[in-house]
């Protein structure tokens, strides 16, 4: 009896032999409350947006940017100011040209290639408030 009680356990250890007894499988309901769960995870990822190129950001500005700032978005204190653009026929893809600005100080005269313009992750520089600010105001003489 004892070997063929150890005969049985072997041959349901291997999964050969039917289980003696049904198991109530009380997790069925777990799986089904985590899906939900998990399909809105992907709904989540699927709202991020897109980095855009170069051509993405400036597409809306005048003139395709001319005369804008952008940089990277992974850049600090690196930008340029857009001279040139050279779009090929799809209009999100392209060349360009700008003269380079590092801390806010132009670094260069001529308008070299920009590198990566093709890549994800531009961004446009507004013009900023403190060079309006520092600008002299003129004041009108008195009329009195």
């Amino acid at each position: 009896m004892a070997q063929r009680a150890a005969g049985s356990l072997f041959r349901r250890s291997l999964g050969l032999a039917p289980p003696t007894s049904q198991r109530a499988l009380s997790a069925s309901a777990a799986p089904a409350a985590a899906a939900p769960a998990a399909a809105e995870g992907e709904v989540a990822k699927a709202k991020r947006a897109k980095k855009k190129n170069l051509f993405d950001v400036v597409q809306f500005l005048p003139d395709w940017g001319v005369g804008c700032k952008v940089a990277k978005t992974t850049w600090r204190d690196v930008s340029y100011q857009i001279t040139k653009i050279n779009l090929y026929k799809d209009g999100r893809h392209g060349k360009a040209w700008g003269i380079r600005h590092k801390a806010g100080v132009q670094v260069a005269d001529a308008p070299i290639k920009i590198s990566g313009v093709n890549k994800r992750g531009w961004k446009y520089i507004k013009a900023s408030q403190k060079t309006v600010q520092d600008t002299p105001k003129v004041e009108m003489p008195a009329a009195a």
